[in-house]
């Protein structure tokens, strides 16, 4: 229950970690558990830092007109946001659960490269100071919106790009670090007798995401040097004049940016189909075609990147490609929103609070799902392309669906984790404002778009002003309905009700073995070998 540092094989000549108090400890530690905490609680740092850039961006659309910010600030607000939330508060979120969890879903001691892991946690902090710090900066942080097309981040772009682009390396460094322990740790230390496909769902979604980051984040890495020697040192990759082609950067960066996506939501189905089981008091329904609906996902999104791109004037025979394959990737998400209903169904279910994201997960993620098969076609996003669907559409898919699972791992786990039960009541009340909150913040957002409302701009004509007040109400009751988790997660750690060995009443021991045909063994005791 407790995070003391478990001493094993892996530790080598640091037996006097025990010794160590205070900063030094963390600063050391190669102990998972340790480091699975400081992921979570780094993203959630992040994510209420990326949440106050959103309530900026919110404040200014409250009205139409300039009130607040300069049109520059807002760029750079709308950039640093999604940077920041996508690989500051998602992206090390997930890793800290896998930290956490993985080691004693498959029964191993620890990660199997534990030096690696503490160093690709403590790069973290560096990059997003970097990041950070260039609003510090004359020319200001970085303004070209989080997907840095060029020429937007090469030729017009102020002084803050090298920063951005180192801060850029150095996140995916510690990405591709730690997807690579992932990976080596699923596939060496798994206890005996536990083959692939008696894996937890958890555990496998991780290994396909491992894999996922380990393909695409150089990939990234490339796109962000050619950046870098386009804006410093006279190279011309993305500039006409000089021979390039500024598509290409499109082209590029999509084919990260679309496994980035799903990268960003296959974890969030693992904790789902750990999750909804437990207390459905059922095992997940169809294991093994969940195993491989998550690996056909990974598979068809490196094919789909261009679905981002049908307004660059592509051949119609490449529209149509990238439309239809976009459209099958809805085929394998189905089995899993299919699956995890028939686990519901007919079983013994109980609402307490990480069921309650669960089933808000499945269905806002489904929403995210139908418009993103909206976008799919062509002749609609020609229509609706950079506009406030968009936004809509992956705030859906990225907040009711990412941030809302991560929010059901945490309140399943925290039992364990801390060895107190949390409130129920201050658990209840996080769980419903943000559900509420998070409905009036993003659901008009479709309107506005299906209206015209182009994105990333500071201002806007009179007839979306009704709609951009409810969606900034939205979004300042959201903000502040995180604050709550924040007093229930210190409240936790101080103390409380104890938790017991298996917290959630009724389970009956399912906890750890519904995601998967039950293992030889509980994970709580030593395993036999059969």
């Amino acid at each position: 229950m407790t995070t003391e540092v478990i001493h094993d094989s892996h530790q080598g000549d640091e037996h006097h970690d025990h010794k160590m108090t205070g900063f030094k400890r963390w600063l050391y530690t190669t102990n998972h558990k340790d480091i699975g905490s400081m992921y979570l609680w780094f993203s959630f740092i992040m994510l209420l830092i990326g949440g106050a850039m959103a309530m900026v961006i919110r404040a200014e659309l409250f009205q139409p007109g300039l009130q607040i910010i300069e049109p520059d600030f807002f760029n750079q607000m709308t950039t640093v946001h999604g940077l920041i939330m996508v690989f500051g508060a998602i992206m090390p979120a997930f890793t800290g659960l896998a930290n956490w969890m993985l080691p004693m879903m498959i029964g191993a001691p620890d990660m199997a490269l534990p030096r690696l892991n503490n160093w690709s946690f403590w790069i973290l902090p560096f990059a997003f100071s970097i990041l950070l710090a260039s609003f510090f900066m004359e020319s200001g942080a970085p303004n070209f919106g989080w997907t840095f097309y060029a020429p937007l981040s090469t030729t017009y772009s102020n002084g803050s790009t090298a920063f951005f682009v180192f801060a850029v390396h150095i996140m995916g460094i510690s990405s591709i670090m730690g997807a690579i322990n992932i990976v080596v740790t699923i596939m060496n230390m798994r206890a005996p007798g536990m083959t692939y496909m008696k894996m937890p769902l958890f555990v496998w979604t991780f290994f396909i995401t491992g894999y996922l980051l380990i393909a695409v984040m150089p990939v990234l890495a490339g796109t962000v040097t050619m950046v870098l020697t386009d804006t410093y040192f006279g190279t011309t990759f993305f500039d006409a004049a000089g021979g390039g082609d500024p598509v290409m950067f499109q082209h590029i960066f999509w084919f990260f940016g679309h496994p980035e996506v799903y990268i960003m939501i296959l974890p969030a189905f693992g904790i789902i189909s750990t999750t909804i089981p437990t207390f459905s008091r059922k095992q997940l329904f169809g294991y093994s075609s969940m195993v491989y609906a998550t690996a056909s996902i990974a598979f068809l999104s490196f094919i789909v990147w261009a679905h981002h791109m049908f307004t660059t004037g592509m051949p119609l025979f490449g529209e149509l490609f990238f439309m239809y394959c976009t459209m099958l990737i809805s085929v394998p998400t189905g089995v899993k929103v299919f699956n995890w209903a028939a686990t519901m169904w007919r079983g013994a279910i109980s609402f307490e609070t990480p069921m309650l994201f669960s089933v808000a997960f499945v269905v806002l993620f489904t929403i995210g799902g139908f418009s993103g098969l909206m976008l799919a076609l062509t002749p609609v996003d020609f229509q609706y392309h950079d506009t406030y669907f968009v936004v809509a559409h992956f705030h859906y898919v990225l907040v009711t669906g990412a941030l809302f699972s991560i929010y059901a791992g945490v309140y399943y786990w925290l039992p364990k984790w801390t060895g107190y039960m949390y409130s129920d009541a201050l658990s209840k009340w996080h769980f419903w404002c943000s559900l509420i909150s998070v409905n009036i913040l993003f659901f008009p957002m479709h309107f506005l778009g299906l209206a015209g409302m182009p994105r990333r701009i500071p201002d806007y004509a009179l007839q979306f002003a009704d709609f951009n007040k409810w969606v900034s109400i939205g979004g300042f009751a959201f903000g502040l309905s995180q604050l709550i988790f924040l007093a229930l997660l210190l409240k936790c750690i101080k103390g409380g009700k104890k938790a017991e060995a298996k917290p959630w009443d009724g389970a009956d021991g399912l906890e750890w073995t519904v995601a998967s045909p039950a293992p030889y063994h509980t994970f709580e005791v030593p395993p036999k070998i059969k």
